[in-house]
């Protein structure tokens, strides 16, 4: 309410201490000391520590009646109509803001130890969605949300898709303090920007909050590249290893033989960002994440012999109980991978042993030799933990850029489970293009999954394709313009805002005709848009 002081909604416990709160903020209109903020702590209707967006930055804040105290700020501006990612942190006696996945500010203060959230705003207006709690004083930060690719349908992308790895970073200057690396570093060099060391010297060379640069140019790698288990960094400082602003680092291992052990690089710790490299031509998968609570952010995973990016279990002995878990892909691209018999190298999966909580969105997965998305189960290891798909895209699976098939391979876009074994996926807001069997299959998933918001064309067989289950459908969209197919097939729940094909095009369909054409914008959401 632009026109009230203070409207506000609590939620939650009046006893939960330690914990982070995160949702998507959209500022629609902003008054005279117009204020949209998310709330930690709440003691009482003034009285909490807030994340607050204004039109001249971002503050963090302790506030007891009219009196505010900033912990923190940030000025960078904030646009009505814009949504923006806030997460607020409280952990003992620190409290940490982060905007799109950029830390705000992180203070030290003890007046308020407890209390439930809460939304607000102060002579402004905002919509609010996805509002997480978790447990801890951390979560796994996403980056800022934009309309969904799905809804997109403007003529305005470049023909010619963008990588993100030139602009990994969020900030356009160094951290301070950071190691850095170079092909031409040595391992007894300081790590300075004047003495580059090699990465397998720097990973050993940061504390938790560290960062690690690596120059552009070609590294050259014969063995796997692993951040073993226990280099961790900490919910509240992670480890980084990512790209120097402006540059583009490419890790090489095309000395390697094809073999299920010759991964690129291995992320086994927790608590790591990983950020703007591209990695190809590893024995396997090119980026393979074991440990949890890492974000992967505007990599390039392309002619690598099987997955380009996977999630799974370090070693056959993992336990459950340290499946990789609450991992984040984010505007990532994965292409051309391709093992020899054509069945295993899929543009991302999480398969087989992975935990809860992984998460791949604004990812774009093209012209793999087998699936798009591999979310493959089997009975010898059971149900893997929901996987959700957002904001991504999925074409040309099945076949190579250079116009390689495989027949043996599955070619579908978001391949969704396997062997009967019902698992709770999400897939939202994606779109699955001209892949070369099926758009979004259940695979053999009879679960309850959510498949809301998506859309495909132009699939060879079915565009949807879920033969039994419970799974859950709304605002998906079916077209057809140059390929036959055949007619979708929904068990589960789906009502009337699906527009499905069986035999003629919806009315949505009319966005959806011409040539798709995708894009990174600069803050790492992505665009798809058709005509």
């Amino acid at each position: 309410n632009a026109g009230s002081e203070n409207a506000r909604e609590f939620a939650g416990d009046t006893s939960w201490t330690d914990y982070s709160l995160q949702a998507r903020v959209k500022p629609t209109s902003f008054g005279s000391g117009g204020t949209v903020g998310i709330d930690a702590r709440v003691q009482g209707s003034t009285k909490f520590y807030r994340l607050a967006l204004l039109p001249a930055g971002v503050q963090l804040q302790s506030v007891s009646g009219s009196s505010v105290t900033v912990l923190g700020n940030s000025t960078q501006t904030v646009s009505t109509g814009d949504w923006y990612t806030l997460r607020l942190d409280v952990s003992g006696s620190t409290i940490t803001g982060y905007v799109n996945g950029a830390q705000v500010g992180s203070g030290s203060n003890s007046t308020y130890s407890k209390g439930r959230i809460g939304l607000q705003t102060l002579y402004a207006a905002a919509s609010f969605d996805e509002v997480t709690v978790s447990s801890g004083g951390s979560a796994p930060t996403p980056s800022a949300s934009a309309t969904s690719a799905a809804a997109s349908a403007s003529a305005s992308a470049s023909a010619t898709p963008s990588s993100p790895a030139a602009s990994a970073s969020a900030s356009s200057s160094p951290t301070s303090g950071a190691v850095y690396v170079s092909p031409s570093g040595s391992d007894s060099a300081a790590g300075t920007a004047s003495a580059p060391t090699t990465l397998t010297a720097a990973l050993t060379k940061i504390a938790a909050g560290g960062t690690i640069y690596l120059r552009g140019g070609t590294y050259k790698y014969s063995t796997t590249i692993t951040i073993a288990p226990g280099n961790d960094g900490t919910s509240s400082a992670r480890k980084t290893l990512s790209a120097y602003p402006g540059e583009t680092p490419v890790l090489d291992f095309s000395a390697m033989a094809e073999n299920s052990a010759n991964r690129g690089l291995a992320v086994n710790a927790d608590y790591w960002r990983v950020a703007g490299i591209v990695v190809e031509y590893a024995g396997d998968n090119g980026i393979f994440v074991g440990g949890s609570n890492n974000i992967i952010e505007r990599t390039i995973t392309r002619y690598n012999h099987d997955s380009g990016l996977q999630i799974s279990r370090i070693a056959s002995d993992t336990p459950q109980a340290q499946w990789p878990a609450n991992n984040l892909i984010l505007s990532a691209e994965s292409h051309d991978n391709a093992d020899s018999d054509g069945e295993d190298a899929d543009g991302f999966a999480a398969k087989l042993t992975v935990g809860t909580g992984n998460v791949f969105r604004y990812c774009v997965s093209h012209n793999n030799i087998d699936d798009g998305w591999d979310l493959y189960t089997k009975s010898e290891t059971g149900a893997i933990g929901p996987v959700t798909i957002e904001n991504s895209l999925a074409y040309n699976n099945g076949t190579l850029t250079n116009g390689t098939v495989n027949t043996n391979g599955d070619r579908n876009g978001y391949k969704l489970g396997g062997e009967d074994i019902p698992v709770n996926n999400i897939v939202k807001n994606s779109i699955a293009y001209k892949n070369g069997k099926h758009g979004f299959t259940y695979n053999s998933n009879p679960g309850t999954m959510t498949i809301s918001g998506n859309v495909s064309i132009d699939n060879a067989q079915r565009n949807f394709s879920f033969d039994e289950g419970t799974s859950v459908f709304r605002s998906n969209t079916s077209c057809r313009f140059n390929v036959s197919g055949s007619n979708d097939k929904t068990v589960g729940d789906a009502d009337s805002s699906n527009q499905f094909w069986t035999g003629s095009n919806g009315s949505r369909c009319s966005s959806y005709s011409g040539t798709m054409k995708w894009s990174f914008a600069s803050d790492g959401t992505l665009a798809v848009t058709f005509g």
